[in-house]
């Protein structure tokens, strides 16, 4: 196949899944309304628990809203991976996948595509919650919503490709529901979306060393350095490694050959 062949077709799955996301307005405002929630009701809990963090990139002080926001457009990504591999598990059986994986395309430029696609409308859910967050008062510096874009496509990919290693392992959508609580729940709170690693680390040595370790919390730490228009190697690092690795776990999985999805879906395919 020529390049444009592949240009074309990375075009149709990356429309194909705006047009399902503008076309499902409740799962739109879902995906909003969480993080939301946290914001502006939970937060003034946590505010009067934890008080403000004047740690690095911050030069001066913050609110708590403002401490937790890449936090909460870091939820959005995880819930919006979650929900794009929650497709995949219908669409594989049923739907447009099935016959995706049986096309001449190679079964890791499809993935790769459908990854895009998903981290696509996961940075537009999270530019929505940043807008409304601003119409609220809580806001970051201006040019911060132009250099967090890179951080969002990262963590996005990065998370999105969780989703989708997961997604290799169901057979049943009704299963799926009950795997992401699973993964999402223990991801968020074992990070430092609510509280600082400080803190964490001044109630367990463990539970800090958990948190050190979650790729959850170097997602969250790219997007808030990035917000303050700074780069926090570390993080960057962790989550390109992270990609990487559930990346090439999702392509070896999604082999029927030798990887964890069911041969029902993908037998005798090339």
């Amino acid at each position: 196949m020529t390049a444009m062949g592949y240009v074309r077709a990375l075009q149709a799955v990356v429309w194909r899944e705006v047009l399902r996301f503008v076309h499902q307005r409740e799962r739109f405002v879902s995906a909003l309304v969480r993080p939301l929630v946290w914001l502006l009701v939970f937060a003034a809990g946590f505010r009067a628990a934890l008080g403000v963090s004047v740690q690095p990139p911050y030069e001066t002080y913050i609110t708590y809203e403002t401490y937790i926001l890449p936090g909460l457009c870091a939820m959005v990504l995880l819930f919006n991976g979650m929900q794009s591999s929650l497709s995949m598990v219908y669409d594989r059986e049923m739907g447009s996948m099935r016959l995706l994986l049986v096309s001449p395309l190679p079964r890791e430029f499809l993935l790769t595509a459908k990854l895009l696609a998903g981290t696509a409308v996961g940075v537009m859910q999270v530019y929505a919650f940043l807008v409304i967050a601003a119409a609220f008062g809580i806001v970051a510096e201006p040019w911060g919503y132009v250099t967090v874009l890179p951080a969002l496509v990262l963590a996005g990919l990065m998370l999105g490709a969780v989703g989708m290693l997961l997604s290799s392992t169901i057979k049943q959508l009704e299963n799926f529901a009950g795997v992401m609580n699973f993964v999402i729940f223990p991801a968020f709170f074992l990070s430092s979306a609510l509280y600082p690693l400080w803190k964490m680390r001044e109630s367990s040595e463990l539970l800090w060393q958990i948190c050190a370790l979650n790729p959850f919390t170097h997602a969250v730490e790219l997007i808030r350095f990035a917000l303050y228009g700074q780069v926090d190697w570390v993080s960057l690092a962790w989550v390109l490694g992270a990609l990487v690795l559930f990346l090439g776990a999702s392509f070896l999985a999604y082999n029927p050959a030798r990887g964890l999805m069911p041969k029902k879906a993908g037998a005798g395919e090339g």
